[in-house]
């Protein structure tokens, strides 16, 4: 059982389970690669090509949308907005690939002045979370807007509003970071996974806090191999973390029961949302890490998952957007929306 470190001011959070230690399922959309098992480095190698969307084996959206059966958000907005009719929305967002595009160097995933008005707009009428895997600290300094949620760390490290922001219940806002006692583990094997990347060409290794990523964006598709070595040979020494795979990202978390899905919950539970049956959470994103999201939603039959992507991808998400150009979009139309039906 791990530690947890809460902070929450004038909000409710006894529904929130403890973080346990889990394992996970082989069948699930997001898989674990294996770090201490017999598996072969050709099959982590293989997971890698899977995650990338710009492989040569993926299938474009406006080629075959029968595998995806989404619908995309754009053409379908206005039953999207006919079934919150009567409803609290509250819009989940990830970062990287979905408010700004996925470059080659993360430290230089800018989003837009355009992207960051609309986001500013959009959390004026409805409540508004960043979720993403990034450090919290560093996707504010993205975002820089006081007024939204922040949950980094692939939400091990959730924060509230600390200004500016209408539906920010008690004085203060939350601090919740289920993972707070692997903060010395994680700094050991960062320092280990610099050291043993050094020599792989364009591998970068970040320090998202509660978690690390191993960016290949960049390495040599002839090098994944001894980059993926390097991984399980510190890995193997850690059996309390676990590994998964993003966009041409390895991703390091340890093994709680927590994830962006359980973030969204505890999100709800701290606006006082958890058991409304007018809510309607609205996530965006492009990663399979947001599939926890996307899953969540489909559980508790409210809401829905818009899965940003160009190509068509096995999702829980109900509709697709193409690329954060679409998704400025769609938020734009759901903020003239609000905007014109609060006139009437």
């Amino acid at each position: 059982m791990t530690k947890q470190n809460v902070v929450v001011s004038g909000m409710m959070t006894k529904k929130i389970l403890p973080a346990k230690l889990i394992a996970v399922g082989e069948t699930e959309l997001l898989k674990d690669l294996d770090i201490n098992g017999g598996g072969l480095i050709s099959s982590w190698v293989e997971s890698m090509r899977a995650s990338s969307p710009t492989h040569v084996n993926s299938t474009p959206l406006s080629h075959d949308l029968s595998f995806s059966k989404q619908a995309s958000a754009l053409e379908m907005f206005e039953q999207i907005i006919k079934a919150s009719k009567g409803k609290q929305i509250v819009m989940f967002l990830d970062y990287d690939g979905t408010l700004s595009p996925i470059v080659d160097d993360p430290d230089r995933a800018f989003m837009s002045d355009s992207m960051r008005r609309t986001v500013r707009k959009l959390a004026r009428y409805f409540p508004t979370a960043i979720v993403s895997g990034r450090c919290r600290d560093k996707v504010y300094s993205f975002v820089k807007l006081a007024e939204l949620y922040y949950a980094g760390s692939h939400g091990m490290d959730i924060k509230g509003p600390t200004k500016g922001s209408k539906f920010l219940k008690g004085s203060h806002g939350v601090l919740f970071q289920p993972a707070s006692e692997f903060l010395p583990m994680m700094n050991e094997v960062y320092n280990t996974l610099l050291v043993k990347t050094k020599s792989i060409n364009g591998a970068k290794v970040e320090h998202n806090k509660f978690c690390l990523s191993v960016h290949f964006r960049c390495v040599d598709e002839k090098k994944w191999t001894d980059l993926a070595h390097e991984v399980r040979s510190v890995l193997k020494f850690y059996p309390k973390l676990r590994l998964t795979q993003g966009r041409k990202v390895l991703e390091i978390r340890p093994t709680i029961k927590w994830d962006k899905g359980k973030a969204l919950e505890f999100l709800l539970e701290s606006l006082g949302l958890a058991n409304c049956n007018d809510v309607f959470p609205v996530y965006i994103g492009d990663d399979r890490t947001d599939e926890d999201a996307f899953k969540v939603l489909r559980d508790r039959g409210q809401g829905f998952g818009i899965l940003v992507s160009k190509v068509a991808k096995e999702t829980h998400a109900s509709y697709y957007l193409q690329e954060p150009s679409e998704v400025m979009n769609f938020l734009q139309r759901l903020v003239t929306w609000k905007r014109l039906s609060l006139r009437r």
